[in-house]
């Protein structure tokens, strides 16, 4: 089951932006050579970067070039300044060079905005394939005055998230991207910019974080019922799960049962408070493992599995895992269900 490809533009299976014209790719080999070449260029120099959760912004690794606004203004300035010599006008002159002053000190403005900020990547949690993975990004910032404008954004992805981080503070960005396959991914290389305060100039950086998310199988939407349980050693008096996934053995309900043990259907049909029998339900072993599942595709079982594991632990089950290269025992908690579906994830 192959879950459909992400609009934000990042390849979850090498945590790097996907180029659509990427070399050995179909749609490079219709591309031109000089875009092929900026292609192959550009993923070189991003190869370059290292890796770091933490990034304090320096002189070194800030770009600034002109917008199409500042290019604009540049070549208003020149019309100006020829036409100032051409009629010898001093006003003429005057607006010429104000003007350029401001263009000089928002050039100086807007590279100081992005220059000596530090970013920090919190550890992005585990996700299923088929949601957004989200990263946040702490900004801290040691200057006495507010930075503004700064927006961050996965390179190669046009959703930015923007903000100011105000003077000796810190401010949080979050940025999301979607994984396209189960497994262990890096995050993928983020970009920060800032065209603060005249937008005539694009001051950037690029950061290739070295953390890593774990997205797990996407749980089968309407799995079937759990599979039956199996007896524990020496025990032969053992009931045996309904075929609706069922545990035999209810009795009436008790004051401090939690709800989760309520059966709800017979509420409904019988008006009557009924639980299950915790211990009944206990003298069976409830494992999952590929075999049950009756479906050949590997992908399919996984993501059966998974919804299987997130059924039981809703219903507070204790069951284990059976996977070729790893076997759990049977348990319930938070931290098996999370050891499964990490298991799940990376088989």
């Amino acid at each position: 089951m192959t879950p459909p490809r992400s609009a934000v533009g990042a390849s979850p299976s090498l945590g790097r932006p996907h180029w659509p014209f990427a070399a050995g790719s179909t749609a490079a080999r219709s591309w031109n050579p000089v875009t092929l070449v900026q292609a192959r260029f550009r993923q070189w120099w991003e190869s370059r970067l290292p890796l770091q959760d933490s990034l304090t912004l320096t002189q070194r690794i800030v770009y600034i070039l002109p917008t199409r606004p500042g290019l604009m203004l540049g070549t208003t300035l020149a019309v100006l300044l020829v036409g100032a010599i051409n009629y010898q006008l001093n006003l003429g002159y005057l607006l010429t060079f104000l003007l350029a002053g401001c263009a000089v000190v928002g050039m100086h403005v807007c590279h100081a905005t992005l220059r000596g900020l530090t970013m920090h990547l919190v550890a992005p949690e585990p996700q299923f394939v088929g949601a957004s993975a989200v990263i946040a990004v702490n900004l801290h910032s040691e200057r006495d005055t507010v930075r503004y404008g700064i927006g961050l954004a996965v390179l190669g992805s046009e959703h930015w998230s923007w903000t100011d981080v105000p003077a000796r503070g810190s401010a949080t960005v979050h940025v999301a991207f979607m994984p396209q396959r189960r497994g262990l991914h890096r995050v993928p290389t983020l970009t920060a910019e800032t065209r603060f305060p005249l937008g005539t100039f694009r001051v950037w950086t690029v950061w290739r974080p070295a953390a890593q998310v774990l997205v797990y199988p996407s749980p089968e939407p309407f799995a079937p019922p759990l599979p039956a349980g199996e007896p524990r050693s020496g025990d032969a008096t053992s009931s045996v799960p309904h075929a609706t996934g069922e545990y035999d053995g209810v009795r009436a309900y008790r004051r401090g049962d939690p709800l989760k043990l309520v059966v709800w259907k017979k509420v409904a049909k019988a008006d009557e408070l009924v639980s299950r029998d915790a211990e009944s339900m206990q003298r069976l072993e409830l494992w999952l493992d590929l075999a049950s599942t009756g479906t050949p595709q590997l992908e399919h079982q996984l993501s059966r599995l998974c919804a299987w594991v997130l059924q039981a632990d809703k219903l507070g089950l204790d069951y284990g895992l059976r996977l070729p290269a790893l076997t759990l025992k049977p348990s319930h908690g938070e931290a098996h269900k999370r050891r499964c579906l990490e298991a799940l994830a990376l088989s």
